[in-house]
C-alpha cells in the first residue's frame, strides 16, 4: 500500500540536524517506504518544504532531493472531499487547515495511509475513516 508522507516527516528527515531516538526511528521508517517505493507525496506537501528557504543553493538541494517523487495528481474531487471533511470535523468542533483537509482526502480516494507526527490528524481521524501510518516495530529498536 501506497503512503503520503506529511510534511512533518519529510522535515524531520530533510532539514532537521540533530533527531531524538523516536525521531530516528521515524527517519528510518520513511527510508524503508522509499527503498520500498510506497512514497507518495503531494503539490502542496512539496510547496510547504521548499517554503521558507532564502538560501538559493539549500533551495535548489532540497529541490533535488525530493524530484523523484512524483506528485499523486489532485483532482476536483479530491477539492470537494477536502470541503466535505473540514465541515463534519468543524461540526464535530474540530478546526484543521485546508491543506490538512486536503491530505486526508486523497487519502480517502486513492485509499492511502498518512505518515506524519502531526497529532492534529488523531483528532480528524475521530470523526472520518483516513488511517495513519503506524512505524513498523524492529527487532534492534
Amino acid at each position: 500500500m501506497k503512503v503520503l508522507v506529511d510534511t512533518s516527516v519529510w522535515s524531520l528527515a530533510l532539514r532537521k540536524k540533530t533527531l531524538s531516538k523516536k525521531e530516528k526511528i521515524i527517519v528510518e521508517e520513511l527510508k524503508e517506504l522509499i527503498y520500498e517505493l510506497r512514497v507518495v507525496i503531494i503539490g502542496p506537501i512539496r510547496q510547504e518544504l521548499l517554503s521558507g528557504i532564502s538560501d538559493i543553493k539549500k533551495f535548489r538541494n532540497l529541490k533535488e532531493k525530493l524530484e523523484p517523487f512524483e506528485d499523486l495528481p489532485l483532482n476536483q474531487d479530491d477539492y470537494e472531499k477536502a470541503a466535505e471533511i473540514s465541515n463534519i470535523c468543524r461540526k464535530k468542533g474540530t478546526q484543521g487547515s485546508h491543506t490538512d483537509f486536503l491530505r486526508c482526502a486523497v487519502a480517502l480516494n486513492n485509499d492511502i495511509n498518512i505518515f506524519t507526527t502531526d497529532g492534529d490528524f488523531n483528532n480528524y481521524k475521530k470523526y472520518i475513516k483516513i488511517d495513519l501510518h503506524i512505524v513498523r516495530e524492529k527487532k534492534d529498536r
